[in-house]
């Protein structure tokens, strides 16, 4: 379509052809994803392919200390008369042999099965009692096995640093020039390599207890550890994919339950994300509309809704809407009948939007606040003079300024809905529950689904399951859209 045609178009028939092409652009952009993920794959395995041709590069061309190396860590160093940073290298290679022998290897054996020895009841002929002989625990072992992996990839990162160095100190004392002492490298962590030092702990602060819990919790999902399979008393194993097979279909339950909850996850993150943006933004837009008096006490009415705890809020409301609530009550004086408000599947499915805009609108009102003011007011009068009314000026100027700024954080918004449990959780509790669905209500989100399948089932690998489909689903839109987004394409302009 040409633009001078949707130009002439009627506002409604505007919104269907923006669908229609996000929708047509979504899949483009979707195989674009992946086309760029195998070519990242691709390029990581050509690198993969250098470093090898480096390493036995660096091996024929080294020197005795270059060469010895490559068996003891630090040699390279140490017959230099780099003997701190050589100690090092040799602490860290000794440290890990002892971790193996005396424990690493032990977790890493059992690794392919998770355990094979049960606890088990023995009979004691002395002293004539039964004794528990503890078996292995599939947790623990799944948990060092990780670490211990993770500790491998680390010391086999620092040995193949090792070698690099010792080769640059071979090729440095070729060249005639001197190598760093102690005291260069200590002045050049406090100097040009200062990032490095403030940086380092936070990264392993975050690899320790980030990404290595989020590594343990995705095997998880590959295994049967559930409210049957629970160590010490009994232990899992690996299952495949069997997991992700019965979440699409290979359990009816299972699958229904999630396509229903993943259909009204979506739905209600478009609703709560977007209800909240326009309707804050024609909050804002009223209150600082000229003409409108106290316009600091407007703002301070609705900041003050902010400073109440969202938790408070959402359990009052709760109360309020109960069938049997204050709200059902005072109905009830009028002759009405009570009204279903967290108990029926659609009328909760509105209520909790409805609430979720009452304590989200004031922070959105704030946000764009700040941003509607930005806006030249030259562009305004010019809109006026041609003519243009209150809603042509809306679409025409303010929703695509406040999109063009504001793009990052719907998408944030967006996930955050996602996974926005203290809504849905502390107003409707999921509710109202349905045997169609396993362990879940109509008005479930993925994650609290997630959390009542942890908390009151122990079925830690569908938590697990569920938890990697909501990442791939957050990161796959948030991607997506980002990048096709103006925000990103005209990053340095406004059109």
């Amino acid at each position: 379509m040409k633009y001078i045609d949707y130009v002439t178009l009627p506002w409604y028939r505007k919104i269907i052809v923006k669908l229609q092409q996000g929708i047509k652009n979504f899949g483009k952009k979707f195989v674009t994803f992946f086309v760029l993920l195998w070519k990242g794959i691709v390029s990581a395995l050509k690198g993969l392919g250098r470093g090898v041709k480096n390493y036995f590069s660096m091996f024929a061309k080294g020197d005795v200390p270059t060469r010895l190396s490559y068996f003891i860590m630090g040699s390279g160093c140490l017959l230099r008369g780099q003997i701190v940073r050589g100690i090092g290298f040799l602490s860290l290679q000794l440290f890990y042999i002892v971790y193996m022998f005396s424990f690493g290897w032990g977790q890493i054996k059992l690794f392919p099965t998770l355990g094979i020895a049960t606890k088990k009841e023995i009979w004691d002929e002395v002293n004539q009692i039964y004794r528990y002989v503890q078996g292995d625990n599939s947790m623990l072992i799944l948990l060092f096995s990780v670490l211990t992996i993770a500790i491998t990839v680390a010391i086999i990162t620092v040995y193949f640093f090792n070698i690099r160095m010792a080769y640059n100190n071979q090729q440095m004392l070729e060249s005639g020039k001197k190598l760093n002492t102690y005291g260069d490298d200590i002045n050049s962590f406090l100097d040009k390599r200062l990032h490095v030092t403030f940086l380092s702990p936070p990264v392993l602060g975050v690899i320790i207890f980030t990404v290595l819990p989020l590594i343990f919790m995705i095997l998880i999902a590959f295994t049967n550890y559930d409210k049957n399979h629970q160590p010490p008393g009994s232990l899992f194993t690996w299952v495949g994919l069997e997991n992700f097979k019965n979440m699409f279909g290979g359990n009816a339950l299972l699958s229904t339950t999630f396509k229903g909850i993943l259909g009204w996850t979506l739905i209600w993150a478009f609703f709560a994300t977007f209800s909240n943006y326009i309707l804050g933004m024609l909050l804002a837009l009223l209150i600082n509309k000229k003409g409108i008096q106290l316009k600091k006490m407007w703002r301070t009415i609705f900041v003050t809704t902010i400073a109440v705890p969202q938790f408070v809020t959402l359990l009052l409301m709760s109360r309020l809407l109960a069938d049997e609530g204050a709200v059902n009550v005072l109905l009830g004086y009028f002759g009405i009948q009570p009204v279903r408000f967290l108990t029926d599947a659609l009328l909760a499915k509105i209520t909790v939007i409805i609430v979720n805009i009452w304590v989200g609108v004031p922070y959105t009102m704030l946000i764009t606040s700040g941003i509607l003011m930005n806006i030249p007011a030259e562009l305004y009068e010019s809109a006026r003079i041609d003519g243009a009314g209150p809603f042509k000026t809306f679409t025409k100027i303010t929703l695509p300024y406040m999109m063009f700024v504001t793009t990052p954080y719907l998408i944030t918004q967006f996930v955050a809905n996602i996974n926005n449990f203290n809504v849905i959780y502390l107003l409707s509790g999921g509710g109202p529950l349905s045997l169609d669905y396993y362990q879940a209500g109509k008005t479930d989100l993925l994650v609290t689904w997630l959390y009542k399948l942890t908390v009151n089932q122990q079925d830690y690998n569908l938590a697990s399951t569920i938890g990697i489909l909501i990442f791939v689903l957050s990161a796959v839109i948030s991607l997506i859209v980002y990048n096709s987004s103006s925000s990103v394409k005209k990053e340095d302009t406004f059109q």
